[in-house]
């Protein structure tokens, strides 16, 4: 007869999937704080006890964009680093260096000059550009597949609950006796406490992991029928992977994803402040509500997500382009109504409906490369993230270049354009050329009797095993 093994109150997959989650609050509160900031920063209106920084709009627009010349440099090294030696320390070192780099921005700011503020944002985005990276290589390892959508609901919503932070606080930081430099110091410390905290919560699988249950480790491990347990001794199908029409269509509908949503995130509070004469409070609070709207969606939908995956009601292709199409279309088709209309009303529910539709690409291409091939993960993420980043600065500017008067609603209309007409182009090719099924390079297919002939087992039966996935007892 089989030892009786307790369940924990809370499974610890989910415990990863939620440090996960508050890490990736800590990067965005450190990613997102100087898109208000900056407003205030540059504004007398704010709280005029604190130094007023004479920055033009082109000065703003690369002080905005610099972060992301440095996010894309190590996302590819950051995917390589965790095959070989797992995500945990990794991303330890690099949320500390943001948290530090960010404590320095105000001194940097009002002592220096505006290219050393520059600079620090090059440096937080190299610390970032090995976060995502990093989750996929968490996942990868953690999550049973009829779960991953909610696994990656748990870590990715940190974006929205981060964005709604950093959007909705900042604005109440800079009126306050903090000033605009409260900002920064209040989101740099939360970085530095989070990288502590996960030093020693973190593990980088089941295995390495000291309290597991052996039930949980081994319904998890024996879930993982496509993913090796030996991924260090794989070698990396580079030529395989550039020859590969699903990698590429992934990449393109990643690149058009970005260009969209970066301009809306750092340049919604400048419209919203130039365009719309909202101000400093009522511009965080409304930059935010479609983020929190945009989680709202992600917790609901990805058990829906789930569900259709494991009742199996449309296949995986079929679904990831369903959800991916309400991603893309439906913002597209938001932002062409905010250029059609002249009602401050509608603009505002024009523009929350295009960013919070957005959810749906968190189960379209943004969980592909797990479903390419779960192996190399983390590479594919670093791969199309460092690539599509390109996006995320290349954007701001063309839009700064547009924008020779923030004020000008013809000429925010010209930027809402561009972005609905990548969405829908990025769309496109997802749909013709994406795929959710494995790909061959992906390495030799372990089945389950592998995986658990891997596994050591004592008081747990084999029989206990699910070979979906998912135990319900765990």
């Amino acid at each position: 007869m089989d030892e009786k093994v307790e369940k924990p109150c809370i499974p610890v997959r989910t415990i990863q999937a939620i440090m996960l989650f508050l890490g990736v609050i800590a990067c965005f509160l450190m990613r997102i704080n100087i898109s208000v900031g900056i407003v205030a920063m540059t504004s007398n209106s704010t709280n005029s006890d604190y130094k007023l920084l004479l920055w033009d709009t082109q000065t703003k627009t690369i002080i905005l964009s610099s972060y992301f010349w440095g996010y894309m440099v190590l996302q590819i090294p950051a995917g390589m680093f965790c095959q070989k030696y797992g995500p945990k320390k990794l991303l330890f070192i690099a949320v500390l260096l943001c948290g530090i780099t960010t404590l320095f921005t105000p001194v940097l700011a009002t002592h220096l000059d505006w290219k050393f503020v520059v600079a620090s944002r090059v440096v937080q985005g190299l610390g970032q550009g090995v976060v995502f990276p990093s989750i996929y290589g968490m996942a990868a390892k953690w999550s049973p597949p009829y779960e991953r959508n909610q696994f990656f609901t748990y870590a990715f919503s940190g974006t929205q609950v981060g964005t709604v932070m950093s959007l909705l606080g900042a604005g109440y930081l800079a009126a306050g006796p903090g000033g605009w430099p409260s900002i920064f110091y209040l989101s740099g410390s939360i970085g530095i406490a989070w990288s502590l905290l996960w030093l020693y919560v973190g593990a980088n699988s089941p295995s390495e992991h000291k309290s597991i249950s052996q039930q949980e480790r081994v319904m998890i491990e024996s879930s993982l029928v496509h993913s090796s347990s030996d991924t260090h001794k794989l070698k990396i199908p580079w030529l395989e992977i550039t020859r590969s029409v699903p990698m590429w269509a992934l990449l393109i509908a990643h690149f058009c994803q970005n260009w969209g949503f970066w301009t809306l995130l750092t340049l919604m509070p400048s419209y919203l402040g130039s365009a719309l004469h909202f101000n400093i409070k009522n511009n965080g609070l409304l930059s935010s509500l479609p983020y929190l709207l945009m989680w709202i969606f992600n917790v609901f939908f990805s058990k829906v997500a789930d569900t259709i995956n494991k009742k199996k009601l449309l296949s995986l292709s079929t679904a990831k382009k369903m959800w991916n199409t309400i991603g893309m279309w439906l913002p597209a088709a938001a932002l062409l109504g905010v250029t059609m209309t002249s009602s401050l009303t509608t603009t505002i529910i024009l523009l929350v409906a295009a960013i919070a539709l957005n959810f749906g690409i968190f189960f379209g291409f943004l969980t592909n490369h797990l479903d390419l091939a779960p192996n190399f993960a983390s590479i594919l993420l670093g791969l199309t993230n460092s690539l599509s980043n390109s996006a995320s600065f290349i954007a701001p500017l063309v839009a700064g270049a547009i924008l020779k008067d923030e004020s000008d609603i013809n000429q925010w209309n010209t930027v809402f354009y561009i972005i609905a007409l990548i969405f829908v182009i990025g769309n496109i090719v997802f749909l013709i050329f994406g795929t959710a099924e494995l790909q061959t390079w992906n390495g030799p297919k372990e089945t389950i009797d592998d995986k658990i002939a891997e596994i050591p087992l004592t008081s747990i039966s084999k029989s206990t095993i699910v070979k979906n996935g998912r135990d319900d007892k765990v």
